[in-house]
């Protein structure tokens, strides 16, 4: 009996690692769908989740033309496209395009405000394509491929989730789309990585082409919207106004982006909401002292060296998206695909919203930079060109960081020490004042607290 049971166990065992998928797919359904209701959380774009509800997808006998070329794919599944699904399956549907979008818009010659304002276009399209994407699927229940033919030979687990739309064609869609209207240089090469995203669920047997052509539709026409909504929302305003003159005034020339504390926000109701009071004046005891103090800071290697990482387009972004998403795999929430583009989007639309906010401050009153005040003033490279006060790099720390703590509370300590050492980093580099700083801190923490009251109510709780 003993020896029949284990030639049973064994005969079992070897099945399931030889068709791997198996084993995966079973503990997968164990422990339920994924998201099942995140078609219904609130989107920043669409109205609803429902809004681009796509039509039923095909029916039974396509289903079986389809399945008939899944598994002639699967017979030809090679190393170059084993490369493809691993690359594109790694973390969830939204972490390469974070990584594209972050490595390749600080890369412009602004990198802090406007840089801001085209990763949210980014990370917000992928949340919406995706939340539009789970309406349709929950809409429809599409079963995977190997749920239908379990003799189709699949490269990777089933997700716990329907088939129909796929949800990386979604991502891929929306983002490439909206990638490409902001580098229109470069459509071709988002377009060709979109589609490759998308054919690598196909290439695994996880989803049916017509899901990945659904997926890139879906994805395409949230871009169209996410996109319209930039050709609104203030960017190429022109700048008419004077600049001022007179004593602790801002006196440089060409200032970047003046009227951008006039764009559109995705939560603040008016940009000047928390617009903090007036700067210390240019000739009072405070300013004396501020002043003095960068003048006098004991530069070090390791605080010139938190400096420069500062300025960089890497500081500013893809430091705290490289944070978020390896928290994302050591939370296990990789595979959770609404939840993952969710954190990016409420990120991206803290840094975007704050850095609005601070543009309007910046503008309202024309602070003079340290290096303007006294021409003793030595910096560690050169003053980015706007007024003073409040410090944007104590605005977007101060505002990402305050979400993410929210989203990854185990880390919210360390978090919000990298925020203060951010900001800190601006006196360091000397320029700017303790007043700019704290101001920035303060209005980045305000402004991230209404985006953390919009996602308490965005019915993903």
């Amino acid at each position: 009996m003993q020896r029949n049971a284990r030639k049973l166990w064994l005969f079992l065992t070897c099945g399931f690692l030889l068709a791997g998928i198996t084993i995966t797919a079973s503990a997968q359904t164990v422990s339920g769908p994924i998201e099942p209701r995140a078609g219904t959380w609130k989107p920043w774009v669409l109205k609803s989740g429902s809004e681009l509800r796509l039509p039923a997808p095909p029916d039974a006998a396509a289903t079986e033309v389809e399945l008939a070329e899944l598994r002639a794919l699967a017979a030809r599944r090679d190393d170059d496209a084993l490369a493809q699904i691993r690359y594109w399956d790694a973390g969830s549907p939204a972490y390469r395009w974070s990584g594209i979008a972050v490595d390749r818009i600080p890369q412009g010659p602004v990198r802090g405000l406007n840089a801001a304002r085209q990763i949210a276009l980014v990370q917000v399209a992928v949340y919406d394509a995706t939340i539009a994407a789970w309406d349709s699927k929950y809409a429809y229940r599409r079963p995977r491929p190997s749920e239908l033919d379990p003799s189709l030979l699949t490269a990777l687990g089933n997700p716990r989730s329907p088939s129909y739309p796929s949800e990386h064609a979604a991502a891929a869609g929306a983002a490439s789309a909206v990638l490409a209207y902001l580098y229109p240089a470069d459509t071709k090469l988002f377009a060709d990585k979109a589609e490759e995203a998308a054919r690598s669920r196909v290439l695994a047997g996880v989803q049916y082409p017509s899901d990945v052509r659904a997926g890139l539709e879906l994805g395409h026409a949230v871009a169209a919207r996410v996109i319209e909504r930039a050709k609104t929302d203030g960017f190429d305003q022109p700048w008419t106004g004077p600049i001022p003159t007179g004593p602790g005034l801002w006196n440089g020339t060409n200032p970047l982006f003046p009227s951008a504390g006039t764009w559109k926000t995705y939560v603040l109701p008016a940009n000047s909401q928390f617009r903090p009071g007036p700067p210390p004046a240019h000739d009072s005891a405070k300013k004396t002292a501020e002043l003095a103090e960068l003048k006098n800071f004991p530069r070090t290697f390791d605080t010139n060296e938190k400096a420069f990482f500062a300025q960089t387009g890497s500081g500013i972004f893809g430091y705290w998206y490289g944070m978020a998403s390896q928290w994302i795999f050591e939370d296990r929430r990789d595979d959770n695909a609404p939840w993952a583009a969710r954190a990016y989007a409420l990120m991206s639309v803290a840094q975007h919203d704050v850095m609005v906010a601070c543009w309007d401050a910046k503008f309202t009153y024309w602070a003079i930079r340290p290096f303007q005040l006294d021409p003793q003033v030595t910096t560690l490279f050169p003053t980015p060109n706007h007024p003073s006060y409040p410090a944007a790099h104590g605005c977007g720390s101060g505002a990402i960081a305050a979400v993410m703590a929210h989203l990854f509370p185990r880390n919210a300590a360390f978090i919000t020490a990298k925020a203060e050492e951010m900001a800190w980093s601006r006196l360091w580099a000397g320029i700017h004042y303790r007043s700019d700083i704290e101001a920035g801190l303060a209005l980045g923490r305000s402004v991230a607290q209404v985006v953390i009251e919009r996602a308490k109510s965005d019915g993903a709780q």
